[in-house]
């Protein structure tokens, strides 16, 4: 046999991008949200739009593991997703449109959010139709003006709610409401929810129902208004351990810890001279002769083209701003001469503790929120799920890593 030329070994394998999510930190967060309520107080852990991008199922199980009462979702897709995955906690829907599968929902065990009379009259059909009784959450809109009904029409609902609960038809197992402006601290407006809140739901109950549950307070309320706290409070971003408001304070000062971490694998380095321009529109060029670094992630896969010249990546060790325009499925970063090899991992974000930015960063570079930045996290970047065995602490190892 001839013998076999020997070959240069191959740097490790890294992926071209991946979104880490901590469900040691997400349990974490969820029992240090519960802390705060007080012990009788519910929570309900809000996983609509994949989890705030984190992953529906796995996060919330690891929700329910650490002692969230409740779960919330905007669509009934969602809710129905979650009854398909083998999930029977109690679960909250509230986005509904005419048609939507309100039969699939209610043989589900699925609370209905209702807001208005044309909802009531598609959930009552479906009730029939499926030969049990729905059970129904009623919204009032006390100032948010979005969903939820107006007080000047809370009399009819409730009283067609009571008629329709008479008939076997439904039960009415909630009354909620949800704050403006929850996120800066003092607003008169937060008192005045609470008021009309109060309001409208001794007008409920002196008409008759007997809510299992009464919420209106969402993550900042949760953490900042004790008189919005009710039976429930629905936590939302705050599990994922981002803030809900910069200004309410950090994730850490509430105690909590950024879920998720967002990185790619640098894809090119390559050297250029000075003068050199990066990226669409030449937006960027070079001062000095120096080094590129690609990274293979773009808006596609929900890096805000917004952050364009701002967003910041850590890269070899130091933190680096994207150079020009952020496309489709790339950016660029000026690694300033220094060597870094292909392969090498791109942080964009994640908890901080290693130097690396975090989704506020993002969010104050794009001038937008971190809800949006956590959130638009597109689907090609496989989500790789850390410590889901339950009790697995942030920061432990763990062989159950896996893809949800």
């Amino acid at each position: 046999m001839s013998e076999m030329t020997p070959q240069t070994p191959r740097a490790p394998h890294h992926p071209r991008a991946r979104a880490e999510i901590d469900l040691g930190a997400l349990r974490a967060n969820v029992r240090a949200l519960r802390g705060r309520v007080g012990p009788g107080v519910r929570l309900m852990a809000v996983v609509k739009a994949d989890a705030y991008g984190h992953g529906a199922v796995p996060c919330a199980r690891a929700a329910l593991e650490a002692g969230a009462h409740w779960l919330g979702t905007a669509t009934p897709q969602e809710a129905l997703a979650l009854r398909a995955a083998g999930i029977d906690a109690p679960l909250l829907c509230w986005l509904w449109t005419p048609g939507d599968p309100w039969r699939e929902a209610i043989e589900a065990g699925i609370d209905i959010g209702v807001s208005g009379l044309w909802a009531l009259t598609e959930v009552t059909a479906a009730a029939r139709a499926a030969g049990r009784p729905a059970r129904v959450q009623l919204k009032a809109d006390t100032g948010l003006g979005r969903n939820g009904c107006q007080p000047a029409d809370w009399p009819a609902l409730v009283a067609e709610a009571l008629r329709a609960q008479g008939d076997g038809l439904l039960r009415v197992t909630g009354i909620w409401s949800h704050l403006a402006r929850a996120d800066e601290p003092g607003d008169p407006s937060i008192t005045a929810q609470v008021d009309v809140f109060r309001d409208m739901l001794a007008y409920a109950e002196k008409a008759g129902v007997e809510p299992e549950v009464r919420h209106l307070a969402n993550s900042p309320a949760a953490l900042t208004v004790p008189g919005a706290h009710f039976d429930l409070v629905r936590t939302g971003i705050a599990m994922y351990g981002v803030s809900p408001s910069p200004e309410l304070g950090t994730a850490a000062d509430f105690g909590l810890r950024p879920v998720m971490r967002l990185s790619g694998s640098v894809a090119l380095v390559k050297g250029v001279p000075a003068g050199h321009g990066v990226s669409y529109g030449h937006h960027y060029v070079t001062e000095r002769e120096t080094t590129l670094g690609l990274v293979p992630l773009g808006y596609a896969d929900g890096v805000p083209r917004h952050a364009s010249g701002r967003g910041p990546v850590l890269v070899g060790g130091k933190v680096r701003t994207v150079a020009g325009r952020i496309a489709m499925d790339q950016f660029v970063v000026d690694l300033s001469g220094d060597t870094v090899e292909p392969g090498a991992q791109a942080v964009l974000f994640g908890a901080g503790d290693e130097g690396e930015p975090t989704a506020e960063d993002w969010a104050r570079a794009a001038d937008t929120i971190a809800y949006e930045i956590v959130t638009r996290i597109g689907s090609r970047v496989p989500r790789v799920h850390l410590h889901e065995a339950s009790g697995m602490e942030s920061g432990t190892s763990s062989g159950a890593d896996g893809t949800g």
